[in-house]
């Protein structure tokens, strides 16, 4: 699912990961899109013992975010009002110990990772400095690019820094999902990695090298003249069946060195949740 909103300084596209165990494959399509992850944690009694537990959610996300390549991270400690006491520093600062502790076993450096108390229901440090939490003396982070500091969540997606764009390589673009739309057709959509997409192109999808013209290209229910890396887009493609691509099938320009199949390649293989089993050699 995606979601748009303005801030001061950026166009926000949410790609919702959801935190259920059944949508982990959601969550990993998701995510490898993404230029920063938001990982939000819940302050309530028990709730976050549970989500950081060997088995939790809170551990298993931060580990997929940085294994699919989002090396920005965003720490909102969430539902602050219902800690014991309410906004509690002791629980907020005992929360952000334990997280940046196993952040920094999964490979995200939590001296650039802003930790954000906040209370979705009520609001707290969401848009405006909460006065509920006169204590908390906002977020400072540092990193090569340089410093950045704030108090609430909208200033810290304003500190992301936005990756380059490789519009001058050929075009790739793995679909996130496969859309069967009454008066239009099939429309793919995913994010466009490198290169760029536009009406009148000629694409192949690997691996089954069916190709195809493209109609038109959408985002947010715009059109587009054309699509750059970062855009998430749908596009809308002729004479092609729902049946025939599906997700994970990788789109390129045909003419311009479309992506085939190898011999081999190199990989990062990550396990979870292994019994102790698998170690070096």
């Amino acid at each position: 699912a995606l979601w748009k909103f303005e801030t001061p300084k950026y166009y926000v596209t949410i790609i919702d990961a959801p935190g259920h165990r059944d949508f982990i494959k959601n969550m990993i399509t998701g995510t490898s899109q993404a230029d920063c992850g938001v990982l939000i944690v819940a302050a309530g009694v028990g709730e976050f013992e549970a989500g950081i537990s060997k088995n939790g959610q809170t551990r298993e996300h931060a580990l997929l975010a940085y294994t699919l390549g989002v090396k920005q991270l965003i720490v909102a400690v969430n539902k602050m009002d219902s800690t014991a006491p309410p906004y509690s520093q002791a629980r907020f600062e005992e929360i952000q110990k334990e997280v940046s502790g196993f952040i920094k076993k999964v490979g995200y450096n939590p001296a650039a990772v802003p930790f954000v108390p906040i209370s979705g229901w009520h609001g707290d440090n969401m848009l405006q400095t909460s006065s509920n939490m006169s204590w908390y003396k906002g977020w400072a982070i540092e990193r090569k690019e340089g410093k950045a500091n704030g108090t609430t969540l909208l200033e810290a997606l304003d500190s992301i820094i936005p990756p380059a764009r490789p519009t001058d390589k050929p075009l790739r673009l793995p679909l996130q999902d496969v859309y069967k739309i009454g008066g239009i057709g099939t429309v793919p959509v995913g994010r466009v990695e490198t290169g760029v997409i536009k009406p009148g192109m000629v694409v192949t999808f690997a691996p089954n090298q069916l190709s195809t013209e493209v109609k038109s290209v959408e985002m947010h229910h715009e059109s587009l003249p054309e699509a750059v890396p970062g855009d998430n887009v749908g596009f809308n493609i002729k004479n092609v069946s729902v049946k025939d691509i599906k997700r994970g099938f990788v789109a390129s320009d045909s003419k311009n060195k479309p992506a085939c199949g190898v011999a081999d390649f190199t990989a990062q293989v990550i396990v979870l949740n292994h019994p102790g089993q698998v170690s070096n050699g």
